[in-house]
């Protein structure tokens, strides 16, 4: 086997970090400073096959370490969005584990910091309580150990706190609502950002939706109507009646309030 001896070693113009290894006169491979220094590569230095092996070994180590330390520059990311990152960059698997053991020993990769940073972006952002949350870390490959301990930090007074912020919001954007309507919308809501149904009963307990005689007057004018128009292109009499009733009654109007407003209706019809 021909010896291999390093006969040159030359900067690359669009990568100033990384340098061109010639063996024998002929271009072998590139590497990038850290792994030139580490390995003691210059001009005139013999390498043996295996060593030229660690040597290409440790470079794609390398490569897709600063390949993550880039991915990481943009936002904090878990182990499992990196290693993602890199095997779909192409790195191997043994590579791969070389490189986030690298970072995680060098502190750029935390999962117990990852899951804490993320807890508190989406409780301010989003407002999300703790089975929304669980889920993203769930997306993110975080493991259910730690994602227990990291929820358990989510205390029961804040998910209060931020889940009657969504509930006066709601009850802010649905004015034209009956109280039970309302609830129900407070409910869909608190259920769908990832809180308990114990969390939303206390703040459905807590919260008070009353209306007076003109809003309940305006309310079912305004939903009635259309309840009207909907069935009486097709029934008439009793069945016209029982129809709004239940159709009303459903919505939570109460029962003297449907009454009085389909007399009302009849009367206008029978004018």
């Amino acid at each position: 086997m021909q010896v291999q001896i390093i006969t040159k070693i030359g900067r690359q113009k669009n990568n100033q970090e990384r340098y061109n290894i010639y063996l024998n006169e002929k271009y072998a491979f590139a590497v990038d400073e850290g792994t030139l220094i580490k390995f003691g590569l210059q001009k005139g230095k013999v390498l043996e096959q295996m060593e030229i092996d660690e040597i290409q070994y440790e470079d794609e180590i390398a490569k897709a370490f600063n390949k993550a330390l880039n991915f990481l520059s943009f936002q904090m990311r878990s182990e499992h969005e990196v290693k993602t990152k890199l095997l779909k960059a192409g790195h191997g698997e043994a590579v791969v584990q070389e490189a986030i053991h690298k970072l995680t020993g060098l502190g750029f990769l935390n999962d117990e910091s990852y899951s804490k940073a993320l807890l508190e972006t989406r409780k301010r952002t989003t407002k999300k309580g703790p089975a929304a949350i669980r889920q993203d870390l769930m997306q993110k490959g975080i493991d259910k150990n730690l994602q227990q301990k990291v929820l358990a930090t989510f205390e029961h007074d804040e998910q209060l706190k931020l889940a009657m912020e969504l509930a006066e919001k709601a009850v802010r954007s649905n004015k034209n609502r009956t109280p039970a309507q309302v609830k129900q919308k407070i409910q869909d809501v608190l259920l769908r950002k990832g809180y308990s149904y114990e969390i939303v009963k206390e703040i459905l307990d807590q919260i008070t939706l009353d209306r007076d005689e003109d809003e309940w007057s305006e309310l079912i004018e305004a939903q009635g109507d259309k309840i009207w128009r909907k069935y009486a292109s097709k029934l008439t009499g009793s069945e016209l009646r029982q129809k709004v009733k239940q159709a009303l009654y459903q919505k939570g109007f109460p029962i003297e309030k449907i009454n009085e407003y389909i007399e009302q209706k009849e009367q206008q019809h029978n004018e």
